[in-house]
């Protein structure tokens, strides 16, 4: 049997040693190539995710909102409790008064009463009319109209002070009362305003409905506009408030942050409302800056009693971010240019 040499196992050695090394430089580098992809894919995303989200402010009063047959018990009592017309207390038992008629007022009595019983029921039919054609009664029947309404607002990004605002507001508004949706419509108008030197695009949807299909049409006009956020980090809803980890304060100074974006990226404002009666249905399509400032007006002057429902939504609400015009007109493709 023959041996190798020493120096000719050393020489296999060495071979095997230095394929070994290259072999793990190069796995090495692989591994740290991929890492640095792998972390600069999920920072992106991260970043992505953080910019892609969004804040929230409302509420609703649909199930809270009197019917025509929860409402009709009060005007029964308007006429026929407590007196009477003709004295006595009638105890709330219909037309009480009928017997003293017939009970001996020959054919005059009976003219009479039955000419008084008319004008009762023409006075209980107009009064039911008039609630459910909802006049001065907000909303009372299922058939009345109510009016389910979209403005959306794309603001140049130097309005950074609109998402300080709007997070001061969804920390601070009571969204659990007719009041407190009242106040928040008008704040959100108000900021909008603000700030006309900054808006940029513009959309708006209106259309009535009845009473009884109008918070489905509005919680779907919600779901949609909610879809378009990739999380919502802060949110003051039916009075609960909700903050994510990535949810971005106001800072104490009231100076926004800085940012090394471009100007021409945008915050976008989308203000969902169904309010009794016909008050959205005359907004005017948005077209330009006096269209935008009509309808911000009128929707800021909303009476509390006909706000059924209010949603507000703005995107980005970290002041560290913004969008950019490819995001805006991929996501938002209803904006129009004013």
């Amino acid at each position: 049997m023959k041996f190798l040499s020493p120096l000719v196992i050393n020489k296999i050695i060495s071979k095997i040693m230095y394929t070994v090394e290259a072999n793990l430089k190069t796995w090495t580098r692989s591994l740290v190539a991929i890492s640095l992809v792998a972390i600069a894919v999920f920072g992106n995303a991260h970043e992505a995710f953080a910019k892609r989200s969004g804040g929230r402010i409302g509420g609703s009063s649909f199930r809270s909102a009197p019917s025509a047959p929860s409402r009709s018990a009060p005007s029964q009592s308007n006429y026929n409790g407590g007196k009477s017309f003709y004295g006595g207390n009638s105890g709330g038992g219909g037309f009480f008064f009928l017997p003293m008629f017939y009970g001996g007022g020959g054919l005059g009595g009976g003219l009479f009463s039955f000419l008084l019983l008319a004008i009762v029921a023409g006075v209980i039919l107009q009064a039911f009319r008039g609630r459910r054609n909802g006049n001065g009664e907000g909303i009372t029947g299922m058939d009345s109209k109510v009016s389910v309404a979209k403005i959306q607002v794309g603001l140049l990004s130097s309005a950074r002070s609109l998402q300080q605002e709007l997070t001061h507001l969804a920390l601070e508004s009571d969204t659990s009362s007719s009041d407190g949706l009242a106040t928040v419509t008008r704040e959100t108008a108000i900021s909008l305003m603000r700030h006309p030197e900054y808006w940029i695009y513009v959309s708006s949807a209106s259309e009535d409905t009845k009473f009884a299909l109008a918070e489905q049409k509005f919680n779907s006009l919600v779901m949609s506009e909610r879809s378009k956020l990739n999380n919502e980090v802060l949110s003051n809803v039916g009075g609960r408030i909700s903050q994510g980890k990535t949810a971005t304060l106001p800072s104490s100074n009231g100076n926004s942050s800085e940012s090394s974006e471009e100007p021409s990226e945008y915050i976008v404002v989308t203000l969902l409302l169904a309010v009794a009666g016909d008050t959205l249905s005359k907004l005017p399509t948005l077209r330009s800056s006096e269209d935008l400032q009509s309808a911000l007006s009128a929707i800021g002057s909303v009476p509390a009693d006909s706000l059924l429902a209010v949603e507000v939504l703005w995107e980005p609400q970290s002041e560290e971010y913004t969008l950019t015009t490819d995001e805006v007109l991929t996501i938002y493709p209803d904006l129009v240019r004013i």
